[in-house]
């Protein structure tokens, strides 16, 4: 079992969709009291069930390693060859492979999205995605933003249309996050659920665990691809509401 003691947003909090602020840069990939357990979780799922949690379009190979070597230079001191993780493993850096490098390095999950030249939407053209909340990675690759989100209840053609209009606006340097939480029974953060699954309706408010995802927007400068990272909370119940019930 892999808990956080805490979550720096109040996952609590109503907020109208799709809920979206600015984020200082220098809060972007942080390093919580479970890097260590996901880290090591990302590390057997890359190597066990790659073909689950990694998927890159050729179109989106130089906008991956773009997005490398932001990271590095954000948090690893523009390292090119290796690096030294916060739990002492020690990772190679490999430029051909460049989503893989990024599971093992970062927490965070991450997604390129891509605007083809005549498409009315971004595309999701690449992403390693470990901890998949309820979704599968197979059955979004190659698919635009409408088509993501087309079994979420609440993403009307409204909330579609301002999601893309963010996408497009999202300048360089200049981030946007929001936050989702929802109350699972289970902690487990490898959680892919096919869209011809039924939803699981144990989840709601007397389930023990409290998921909640950090979901960062930013525009690379070069490639301009939009990139959408998630950073996961698992929390448990009381821990949630010693910090954020009163």
């Amino acid at each position: 079992m892999i808990l956080q003691k805490s979550i720096p947003h109040n996952p609590l909090e109503s907020v109208k969709l799709p809920g979206i602020k600015p984020l200082d840069l220098v809060d972007w990939l942080p390093v919580d009291d479970a890097f260590s357990g996901q880290m090591a979780q990302r590390d057997a799922l890359l190597s066990e069930r790659r073909d689950q949690v990694l998927m890159m379009d050729q179109s989106a190979k130089e906008a991956a390693q773009e997005l490398l070597q932001l990271v590095l230079a954000h948090r690893y001191e523009a390292a090119q060859e290796q690096v030294t993780r916060p739990d002492g493993v020690v990772i190679s850096i490999d430029w051909q492979d460049p989503l893989a490098t990024l599971g093992l390095i970062a927490q965070e999950d991450f997604c390129i999205l891509q605007r083809p030249e005549g498409s009315p939407e971004h595309v999701l053209t690449g992403a390693v995605l470990c901890f998949p909340a309820s979704w599968t990675l197979s059955e979004k690759f190659m698919r635009p933003l409408i088509g993501i989100h087309d079994r979420i209840d609440s993403y009307d053609e409204g909330i579609a249309a301002r999601v893309q209009r963010l996408f497009d606006g999202v300048q360089v340097g200049r981030p946007l996050w929001r936050f989702n939480a929802l109350w699972y029974q289970s902690p487990e953060l490898f959680a892919p659920r096919s869209i011809n699954d039924p939803r699981d309706h144990s989840h709601g408010q007397n389930a023990p665990y409290m998921r909640s995802e950090q979901q960062v927007i930013l525009r690379l400068p070069q490639t301009r691809a939009v990139v959408f990272s998630i950073h996961t909370y698992m929390v448990h119940m009381e821990d949630v509401m010693r910090q954020w019930g009163r």
